[in-house]
């Protein structure tokens, strides 16, 4: 019996080349793609990730019931448009910013068993000059408070002193300063009242710096300006702002240069 050769022509050379593996296209891609892109994946992905459930839902209860007992008014909006509301009666209610300040500190210190901020303070706060406490109340605030201001991430924080620590929230776009559409209302139920609570109840110096322009914040570990001194006290009204637009309707001559519930 004759043997049979079997010979296999050579790849032709007007052909395409063999296509390479999936993965490999999918490596090629990604070291080729800009710092840029990276960045801007990275937030629609956080913002994918975020939708708000079932917690997020108590949460926002809870919190809008403590507000409510402080101002004694409910507003018959559900979910997080009564919140806003209520955040905006308490504004009203209060004779003045120095009031609706220590109300709002009131509201915080309600959330929490009295002797977990004690002891926070006590034991937590004094370690590392505080580095530790900063450390841990910015990973819990970006994980847990993300039902009342929306994707939040930790960031790095440059301290006066040179140093860097990881004890900065970066918030997306706030959702309460969007919701309000007021810089009073963030300066004076959320911003100082806030700073001040975790000054005074938990030992962390606070920094909150609102961008109103794209409604970015929270720096644990910083201590905050004097009020005279402190830019986000003098920033004008936000253009969202129904108050503003009738105003500006009203008198069109007169120029506002700060927020009046400011």
């Amino acid at each position: 019996m004759k043997a049979l050769a079997v010979v296999h022509p050579p790849w032709p050379p007007h052909l395409p080349s063999r296509p390479q593996p999936k993965s490999r296209l999918r490596n090629t891609r990604f070291r080729v793609s800009s710092s840029l892109i990276k960045e801007s994946q990275s937030q629609s992905q956080s913002q994918q990730q975020y939708k708000p459930g079932v917690v997020d839902e108590l949460f926002v209860n809870v919190f809008r019931n403590k507000m409510v007992e402080e101002v004694g008014w409910d507003s018959d909006k559900p979910g997080y448009d009564g919140l806003i509301e209520v955040a905006n009666r308490l504004m009203l209610k209060n004779p003045t910013n120095s009031d609706t300040k220590e109300a709002a500190v009131r509201v915080l210190i309600s959330l929490f068993p009295p002797f977990l901020l004690e002891l926070y303070k006590l034991l937590v706060a004094p370690i590392q000059g505080g580095k530790i406490a900063a450390l841990m109340v910015a990973r819990v605030t970006a994980i847990s408070c993300q039902w009342l201001m929306g994707p939040c991430t930790v960031n790095s924080v440059d301290l006066p002193d040179g140093n860097s620590w990881t004890s900065g929230v970066f918030v997306e776009k706030c959702k309460y300063l969007e919701e309000s559409k007021c810089v009073g209302i963030c300066i004076n139920t959320c911003k100082l009242p806030t700073q001040s609570f975790f000054k005074d109840y938990m030992g962390v110096h606070l920094l909150m710096e609102p961008n109103f322009n794209d409604y970015s914040c929270f720096k644990f570990g910083v201590i905050p300006p004097l009020p005279e001194d402190d830019a986000t006290l003098k920033e004008p009204c936000l253009d969202i702002c129904l108050d503003a637009t009738r105003r500006k309707e009203i008198a069109k001559n007169i120029i506002v240069e700060q927020c009046p519930k400011a």
